[in-house]
């Protein structure tokens, strides 16, 4: 292999790394657990409070679910 094949393989092999140690390792939120601690924060922070958030709707089964 040539000198340049060799760094060009390094470099994309340092970018697969630092792209797939993005993120955090936790559950994601939902947008309703979001918005519940956006508004926490800015009532710690003493900041205007964001609308309150309305509680999600019940899921309901569907028939598909199981092959998910």
């Amino acid at each position: 292999m040539t000198r340049g094949r060799i760094l060009v393989t390094l470099a994309l092999l340092a970018a697969a790394v630092t792209v797939t140690a993005c993120g955090r390792r936790a559950g994601l939120d939902t947008p309703y657990e979001a918005a519940v601690q956006a508004r926490k924060d800015a009532e710690k922070a003493k900041q205007p409070l964001p609308p309150e958030p309305e509680k999600p709707v019940k899921d309901k089964k569907f028939i598909l679910d199981p092959l998910l």
